[in-house]
């Protein structure tokens, strides 16, 4: 279900950038560098969404040779570059939430990724699991971002009048992509520490 999101996301994402036509851009671009970057980012971006819910399906997994593949082109074509281009694209944006937000955001994407490498080459693959987890729930930020700001629209609605939500949708976008990366680690994080407390008590009824 999060790979099919993933490609209807990622379609969605890419096609206005597909011509290289800067008149097209969803974003406001001060010049043809910024242009490049966003594109850069975006098309990176669209790989890792797509490349990362393979890495948890249990068949792929078992083929250990396509597994390593895929995890490699995920964090060397899709992570990397687009974290890299998240951070000129954050600070040129002028919005400073955006630019914290994403910075932010940026910095523990690349972070994540890089202690889920490294976990893989001690062959800590529990350890290696959890990073890449926390590490696609800040990719599918791509995602929950675009699903919060409707929501945060909506709940206002009866508070304002309605010529005024369509001002307002421009101001909530920070907040629904620095909320998305939050809310995504958050629920990560849960499962990964119920996992883990599942585990330790299967641990205690066996050493009994």
């Amino acid at each position: 279900m999060i790979f099919i999101v993933a490609v209807i996301t990622t379609s969605v994402l890419v096609y206005p950038y597909l011509g290289l036509d800067a008149d097209d851009s969803r974003l406001d671009v001060r010049d043809g560098l910024h242009y490049y970057v966003l594109v850069g980012h975006i098309w990176t971006a669209g790989v890792a969404l797509v490349l990362g819910p393979l890495q948890f399906m249990p068949k792929i997994r078992a083929r250990r040779r396509v597994h390593r593949t895929l995890g490699r082109l995920y964090l060397l074509l899709g992570v990397l570059p687009s974290a890299v281009a998240t951070i000129p694209v954050a600070l040129w944006s002028g919005r400073l939430m955006t630019q914290i937000g994403l910075t932010t955001a940026a910095v523990l994407w690349l972070l994540t990724g890089g202690l889920a490498y490294r976990a893989a080459r001690r062959r800590d693959f529990t350890a290696h699991r959890d990073w890449m987890m926390r590490n696609y729930a800040l990719t599918f930020l791509a995602v929950t971002a675009r699903v919060l700001v409707p929501l945060l629209l909506l709940v206002q609605i009866p508070f304002r009048r309605a010529e005024a939500i369509g001002d307002l949708a421009t101001s909530m976008i920070p907040i629904g992509q620095t909320l998305g990366w939050i809310v995504n680690l958050v629920l990560v994080e849960t499962i990964i520490r119920r996992r883990l407390s599942e585990e330790a008590r299967k641990m205690k009824l066996l050493n009994r």
